[in-house]
This record gives structure tokens, C-alpha cells and sequence, in this order.
């Protein structure tokens, strides 16, 4: 696991940014993992400009989002699939038929299971980027998710459904589940670059970083995967060794 350390989330958002646009120039057909929620906003920010700037091509690039909130329409203004079109998608000159998303309408893990299938046929995901919760949780994967569980229909919790609050009108309007990959789905990726900052994600970030790997913190599974970089800020990494 390599550990980036920068001051904040805006410095983030170039660091990251770079490291991805590295790869996509390096790899006309990358296949990307990406995430939401408000980790990745500067990422995607420094990406548009950068894009623009450099001339990078994205009209091959393949994307896969973690997930979705079930229950919301892809033109929902909280739903994933708004958000990847609003931050990242309208603004590059991506193929939108190569971006997925996974569709807040699946009822059962059977049909949520398809979107692997999908992964799969795809080669794979060569890079996949992690945002991360204060509870430890990557993509919906909620403390207690199995590390061998693939996409599927899994149920938030109270401080999950808390902590997104603020993305609706109130709390009684975010949904209670959502369709996630899982961690083994996460886990099959190439290459993973995870993003925390703030003192709130320190407790989260130790877990990931120190161990031990366990279900209580699913984010310490990423300490058996081989290419893992950590990008933190020293409020995030303030409980570190």
C-alpha cells in the first residue's frame, strides 16, 4: 500500500487527477472504476480542465460506476448516474454508451450480479477509485459486508443514510438501500486509488492503513490487494503510527 499524504482535498483533486490521466494516456481502452459522493468532486474538476488542456482522448475509455441508490431514476437530481453526467461525463468527450452505471431500479442480487458479468466482458477494471466512509465502508460495502460478495442489493446504515443527508431536502427522503459491487468486485480491480480527507475519516483511514483486516472495517480488506495507493490528508492520517 502506498501512502500519498497532501493538505487537503483540492490538492487531492490534482494529485489523483494526474495519477489517472497517466493511465488513460498510457491506455486509449483503460476501463475505469469510479466513485461518488463528495471525495472524488476535485478529482473530477482537475480532470475536465486537464483534458481539455492536454487533448486527451476519452472516446474509447470504458467507465463503471460503484453504485447507485435504489429506487432513483438515472434523471433523479441525487442520483448516481445525474451526478457522473453533471461532474464528469458532459464535460469529456466520452462515449456515454461506454459509461455504466449500476440502475437503481434492480430488484434482485440475480439481476445485480449482471453488472460482474458486464465488468467481466470488459476485461476487467484496470483502475478503480475509492472515495471512503467514516465507517469504514467502500462502494455501500457497510461494516459486516462479505469480502467475497459481488454487486448486489445491500442496506445502509443509520450513519451512512446520516452522512448523505445532506445531499437531499431531509434525512426522510434518502433511500435506505442502494444496488453496490461488492468488496470481492472492488477487489478484482488492477490497480485501486483511494481518496479520505478530514479528521472525520481518521478512525476509517487507520483501520485501512494498520489493520487488522476485518468485516467490522471494509476497508481493510484493500490491505490484501497488490496495487493500493492511500491519497490522505494529515487530518485523515492523524491516528496513524
Amino acid at each position: 500500500m502506498k501512502i500519498i499524504k497532501i493538505s487537503n482535498n483540492s490538492e487531492a483533486g490534482k494529485v489523483v487527477s494526474d495519477l489517472i490521466l497517466e493511465e488513460v494516456k498510457s491506455n486509449s481502452n483503460i476501463v475505469l472504476g469510479l466513485a461518488t459522493g463528495s471525495s472524488p468532486i476535485t478529482t473530477y474538476e482537475n480532470i475536465i480542465v486537464k483534458s481539455k488542456e492536454q487533448n486527451i482522448d476519452w472516446s474509447k475509455v470504458t467507465t463503471f460506476n460503484l453504485d447507485e441508490y435504489k429506487g432513483l431514476a438515472p434523471d433523479h437530481s441525487q442520483s448516481y448516474r445525474y451526478f457522473m453526467n453533471n461532474k464528469l461525463f458532459n464535460h469529456i468527450n466520452i462515449d456515454s454508451k461506454n459509461t455504466f452505471v449500476p440502475s437503481g431500479m434492480i430488484e434482485t442480487n440475480q439481476e445485480a450480479q449482471k453488472y460482474d458479468e458486464l465488468i467481466a466482458q470488459k476485461g476487467g477494471i484496470d483502475l478503480q477509485l475509492l472515495g471512503l466512509g467514516i465507517n469504514g465502508h467502500v462502494g455501500f460495502n457497510e461494516p459486516g459486508s462479505e469480502f467475497e460478495g459481488l454487486t448486489s442489493v445491500v442496506k445502509l446504515t443509520k450513519s451512512t443514510i446520516e452522512a448523505n443527508a445532506r445531499f437531499f431536502d431531509n434525512e426522510k427522503d434518502v433511500p435506505t438501500q442502494a444496488i453496490s459491487m461488492g468488496l470481492k468486485s472492488i477487489m478484482n480491480a488492477k490497480k485501486i486509488i483511494l481518496i479520505a480527507t478530514g479528521e472525520a475519516k481518521a478512525e476509517a483511514v487507520k483501520n485501512l492503513v494498520e489493520g487488522p483486516v476485518s468485516k467490522n472495517w471494509p476497508c481493510s480488506i484493500l490491505l490484501n490487494h497488490k496495487d493500493v495507493t492511500v491519497v490522505i490528508d494529515h487530518e485523515a492520517a492523524k491516528l496513524l503510527k
